[in-house]
C-alpha cells in the first residue's frame, strides 16, 4: 500500500514537470510569434540610418550622372567665336 502511494505520488510529481512545460511553451508560443512579426514589420534605428544613407548615395550619383551628362551636351566654348 505504502508502495503503491509512493508510486503514485512520484508519478504526479514527474508527470507535473512535463505538465508545466507544455503548458509554459504553449502559453509562450503567441507571444514569441507576436514579437518575430513585430521585429519583421518594424525597421530598427540602425536600418534606418543605413537605409538613408544609401538612398542619400543613390541621389548623389544620380545628381553627378546628370551633371555629366549636360557639360557634354552643352556646347564648348574654346574662346574663340568667329573664326
Amino acid at each position: 500500500m505504502i508502495w503503491r502511494s509512493l508510486s503514485a505520488l512520484l508519478s504526479l510529481i514527474i508527470l507535473s514537470g512535463c505538465v508545466g512545460s507544455i503548458v509554459r511553451t504553449v502559453v509562450t508560443a503567441p507571444i514569441k510569434a507576436t514579437g518575430a512579426i513585430i521585429d519583421a514589420t518594424t525597421t530598427s534605428q540602425a536600418e534606418a540610418d543605413r537605409n538613408r544613407g544609401r538612398e542619400i548615395r543613390k541621389q548623389e550619383e544620380r545628381e553627378a550622372k546628370d551633371r555629366r551628362k549636360r557639360e557634354k551636351e552643352a556646347p564648348s566654348t574654346t574662346g574663340r567665336e568667329g573664326d
